[in-house]
């Protein structure tokens, strides 16, 4: 265990980091992380309206298919290069990494603040969401309950503040408690899925050209032609599988890292994209007349599962979606704080360094921890102006990590041959042929089109209260961080940084910068990845 420690140490020490967390997270843990990020039924659950109210139930089955092949290409992309820089600054530090000194500075301020913008607008979704399916539970329970923006921006920040509390702790009992998300999400989404097909009589099931075909083509926009409606249903799925390199952000935390992280984010990937289409598929079979939809509880998901099951029942299944939804804003916190401690650590943030300070309690970034949730309920607080403008922190998410996924991506391939940029291969390599290539392609072509995709109004005649504010956001805060590091920022930042002592600097071969070549893995290490549980 010691040996394997030392390893992942003095490998985060070539690129030019001092271990500062303690490696509590095993391969089991690490895993568990990859799905609870995701969050398969809960986040299913929160997002179902979009594509079902918008554009159908076809549109929910195959945007989820599609959409998923599609993660599948960009979760492979990503997680390679996570393979080979294994820090907590994750595609951020990548970024800077991959293309030459020049533009390094400028390209981690790119990559950081979107990246960042993402994080915080994907925790704050999953917070949001959180509420919406605690007060529909209650609504269902008590339909005459009269629920107010007030009581959901409420509990809201009482959830984020809890959150705050429970990522407080150190990171031993982070990585016990994650252990058992996975069995938590992937068990209430199989249950589900039995429940619903057990209790929904054969004859009141949809047929397949109602789930797969034409008739399931529903156009509830107002405005936009049967295309456009069909593919806003893609918000759903790239909603869910996103934040893969959330894993990145613990790898200082984890393990033999270059191995387990990577080899997570390829599995989740995998299993919520399976997953989540078969609940789909069976959602939808189960989903009874769309005119019904989404009920009293403003969800169509509990409101299928309160038609076919019952309220109790579905009430008590509803409580592990929630936990669910719990554990993911659990993760999505942990993982948002380790950005925010990295980005700090390299001078990103005008805080001096402030929040790049390591607690000695806990060994975890408290400050970071505390600044990240209060600056998350920041998005919450749309919804006290317009509930359907709040919805644009959905889209947001999916805009901002996405595009800050790809730009790793594309410098990787751009500057593969720069003298400057030298790119090491990890553990976890789709090598230099043509699966990485189209791998690459498809995962950039795809990002570029769902963003436009996620920039559009969804429903017509757009006003102020439903236009969908999230390229506005997202183009503002890369605009304003642009203006910033012009007029101040790049007195101060120069991408990221070593924070090594001289003698550390010195025996590594590091002078002035970070060392552009992390340790190779040696060849008995080149072999495919294997995932073991004996140290679960």
């Amino acid at each position: 265990m010691s040996s394997m420690i030392d390893d992942d140490d003095h490998r985060l020490e070539a690129l030019g980091y001092k271990p500062s967390f303690r490696r509590e997270f095993s391969n089991l843990a690490t895993i568990s992380f990859a799905f609870s990020i995701m969050g398969l039924c809960s986040s299913i659950a929160t997002t179902l309206n979009t594509p079902l109210l918008l554009g159908g139930p076809a549109s929910v089955t195959w945007c989820w298919l599609i959409g998923s092949c599609m993660c599948f290409t960009l979760g492979s992309s990503i997680a390679e290069i996570v393979s080979a820089f294994p820090t907590c600054g994750g595609l951020y530090t990548a970024s800077a990494r991959l293309c030459p000194k020049s533009n390094r500075a400028v390209v981690g301020w790119i990559v950081g603040w979107l990246n960042i913008l993402g994080q915080v607008a994907g925790l704050s979704s999953t917070e949001f969401g959180l509420a919406n399916m605690i007060w529909a539970a209650v609504s269902i329970s008590n339909p005459t309950f009269v629920l107010t923006q007030g009581k959901t921006v409420g509990l809201f920040a009482g959830l984020l503040i809890v959150h705050g509390l429970l990522n407080s702790v150190a990171t031993r009992y982070l990585a016990f408690a994650t252990r058992g998300f996975v069995f938590v999400n992937l068990g209430a989404t199989v249950v589900i899925i039995i429940v619903l097909l057990a209790t929904t009589p054969r004859s009141e099931m949809h047929a397949a050209n109602y789930v797969f075909g034409s008739q399931g083509i529903v156009n509830q926009t107002g405005g936009w032609n049967n295309g456009i409606a069909f593919l806003l249903g893609l918000l759903s799925v790239q909603w869910t599988m996103t934040d893969y390199d959330a894993t990145a952000h613990i790898s200082e935390e984890v393990r033999r890292a270059a191995y387990a992280a990577p080899a997570a984010i390829f599995i989740a990937v995998i299993g919520t994209g399976i997953l989540g289409w078969l609940l789909n598929i069976v959602l939808m079979l189960c989903s009874g007349p769309i005119e019904n939809l989404p009920g009293i509880s403003g969800s169509a998901f509990l409101q299928i599962m309160v038609m076919r099951m019952g309220t109790p029942a579905a009430l008590f299944l509803w409580s592990f979606v929630c936990l669910t939804a719990f554990f993911v804003s659990q993760t999505a916190l942990q993982a948002c704080s380790r950005t925010v401690y990295a980005f700090s650590r390299d001078h990103g943030l005008p805080d001096n360094g402030y929040f790049g300070h390591i607690a000695g309690s806990t060994r975890t970034p408290l400050r970071a921890i505390w600044f990240t949730t209060i600056l998350s309920i920041l998005p919450g607080l749309l919804d006290l102006a317009s509930p359907i403008a709040a919805n644009a922190i959905f889209a947001l998410t999916a805009i901002a990590l996405d595009l800050s996924y790809i730009i790793p991506i594309f410098l990787r391939r751009l500057y593969a041959n720069h003298p400057e940029v030298d790119f090491r291969p990890g553990p976890f390599y789709m090598g230099p042929g043509l699966l990485g290539w189209a791998a690459n392609i498809a995962c950039i072509s795809w990002t570029l089109f769902v963003c436009i995709i996620f920039s559009l109004p969804t429903v017509f005649p757009v006003t102020k209260d439903n236009m969908n504010y999230a390229a506005v956001i997202a183009i503002g805060v890369v605009v304003l961080s642009g203006i910033w590091y012009i007029i101040s920022a790049h007195r101060h930042y120069h991408g990221p940084t070593s924070n090594l002592d001289a003698e550390a600097k010195a025996r590594l071969g590091l002078v002035n910068e970070v060392r552009p070549d992390a340790p190779s893995i040696s060849e008995k290490e080149k072999d495919p990845v294997r995932i073991s549980l004996d140290s679960a």
